[in-house]
């Protein structure tokens, strides 16, 4: 299963690892999105448990540059949107992800949603950790709103259970180059 096989090579992966893709993957975002002041823009904290992305990198740039962050926050098995701000409350939640401690959600119209994952396809379907919590925060984004997948992983292999209900991204930023779909 795709799942456990992209699970297990990040489980293979040391801090310095991380933090060297992690800074690659950044600098390939903004080489291709280049973010503007005011923008409205959803990122996932990483589980740092999980060896995800470290988009501390992101936060920063997005704060010193005057767009608007926000975070998400599971309520009732769903996403919230909240603001993120330097000096926010958070705490970490059951799965370990940090989130706010705030349940105020907002309904912004995003200009991106940067998203986690385990493994995109070359088609843009993804493979997250199973909840669906993407997907269906996904269904309720404005159509003009950019969903992009950070993932240390190129994709090689089609994800064979794709069902009704997926979302795609529509790009996927790599260490070395950015899909589009």
């Amino acid at each position: 299963m795709l799942r456990d096989k992209y699970m297990n090579k990040r489980k293979a992966m040391s801090s310095e690892d991380i933090a060297f893709l992690s800074t690659k993957i950044f600098h390939q975002y903004l080489s291709r999105f280049k973010p503007l002041a005011d923008q409205n823009i959803h990122i996932f904290l990483p589980i740092s448990s999980k060896k995800e992305i470290d988009t501390g990198l992101w936060v920063d740039f997005f704060w010193k540059n005057k767009i608007q962050v926000f975070v998400p926050k599971i309520i009732k098995n769903r996403i919230i949107s909240v603001a993120y701000l330097p000096h926010s409350d958070m705490q970490l939640n059951h799965w370990g992800i940090l989130e706010p401690v705030s349940n105020i959600g907002e309904n912004v119209a995003f200009d991106q949603v940067i998203t986690p994952l385990l493994y995109a396809d070359p088609q843009g379907n993804r493979i997250g950790y199973g909840k669906g919590f993407y997907d269906r925060f996904f269904a309720n984004l404005h159509a003009e709103t950019l969903r992009i997948g950070l993932n240390y992983f190129s994709p090689y292999e089609l994800i064979s259970d794709v069902d009704e209900y997926d979302i795609k991204l529509n790009h996927l930023v790599l260490p070395n180059e950015t899909l589009s779909f």
